[in-house]
């Protein structure tokens, strides 16, 4: 990538974005990988963290795993955008916010400890606004696991990994809170998250470890912030495509190089009618249509009709809030 030119930063952003390790002194794991000394390590994520290329080291949480959350939109007049962008940020559940080109043109993920806390929330961004807000709920992920490479084209990406939610104990919610919030960048952040929360440093890590087998931490490791690395291109395209071909569609579209999410989601009757959604990522929008354009070649996406919305400008990113307000803070 062109923003990032130190081959040591290259490898810690694509050799740790997932699979982080649980131990006493994870960055002293890195380190060595790195050939580097630990120290080193610290100050060049603490450095790119501070230049916004990652927002933290922590994790991501398995959608529908421990909260609830759903994709929405609004239609903001362009005299408001900045106006409803603001009510929409203030709201702690959500977690992404972004412009995109469409009438609709606020497209945000609200998140919260149960589906009532998202309904409540969409309510009042409805009601505060004066605008409609459009619920587009998960069905189904196909690919939720988003990872850049910082070098080749080659994602490594895992399958899909099936979630168990019976692995859930007493005081993992604040635990997972916490984790996507991001880990403390010291020598020992898993000591330095234990006592944040007054429990044992062990114990926490057992946890981390038993959640992270349980499919429930969907990724743990380094989060990048990728219009700051050079995929300056995001194009959400949706697909109106019947809901009996989803399950042969979904997966096709998912493995294609270059989509980077895919899922379904519920359509709204006479006005939202796509059920399937993909993320591309690309550096330039040429590249990104190029990716859709083989997508489209793709023969169970034969003859879909579709809608491309590139992104424009982000308004919030950060993780997802699965306590309320607050015990969140």
């Amino acid at each position: 990538m062109d923003h990032i030119t130190d081959p040591i930063d290259r490898r810690l952003l694509d050799e740790f974005q997932r699979d982080f390790p649980i131990t006493e002194r994870p960055f002293q794991v890195l380190a060595f990988t790195l050939g580097l000394d630990e120290a080193e390590v610290i100050d060049r994520l603490n450095r790119m963290r501070a230049t916004g290329r990652i927002t933290r080291v922590g994790a991501t949480i398995a959608p529908g795993a421990v909260s609830a959350s759903t994709l929405a939109a609004v239609a903001a007049p362009e005299h408001r955008l900045e106006e409803v962008a603001a009510l929409i940020d203030a709201e702690p559940g959500v977690n992404h916010n972004y412009q995109r080109e469409d009438d609709w043109n606020l497209w945000f993920v609200a998140t919260g400890p149960d589906r009532a806390h998202v309904d409540d929330t969409l309510a009042r961004i409805g009601q505060r606004s004066g605008l409609r807000v459009l619920d587009l709920r998960l069905v189904r992920p196909f690919n939720v696991d988003l990872g850049f490479r910082m070098s080749g084209k080659t994602r490594n990406v895992p399958g899909p990994r099936k979630v168990d939610r019976s692995a859930m104990q007493a005081g993992d919610r604040e635990l997972l809170q916490a984790l996507s919030s991001g880990l403390t960048l010291t020598d020992t952040p898993f000591a330095a998250l234990a006592r944040t929360l007054d429990r044992d440093d062990t114990d926490v890590m057992g946890r981390i470890e038993a959640l992270h087998k349980a499919g429930i931490i969907s990724r743990l490791g380094v989060i990048v912030r990728h219009r700051a690395l050079g995929w300056s291109a995001n194009a959400m395209v949706v697909w109106d495509i019947p809901a009996e071909q989803i399950g042969t569609a979904g997966p096709a579209l998912a493995a294609h190089p270059g989509v980077t999410l895919c899922y379904e989601r519920r359509p709204v009757e006479d006005i939202w009618p796509y059920r399937l959604y993909s993320m591309i990522h690309a550096r330039s929008r040429n590249e990104a249509l190029d990716v859709l354009g083989s997508a489209s070649a793709l023969p169970q996406l034969s003859g879909a009709r579709h809608k491309v919305l590139f992104s424009t400008r982000c308004f919030k990113q950060t993780g997802a809030l699965i306590q309320p307000k607050e015990v969140a803070a």
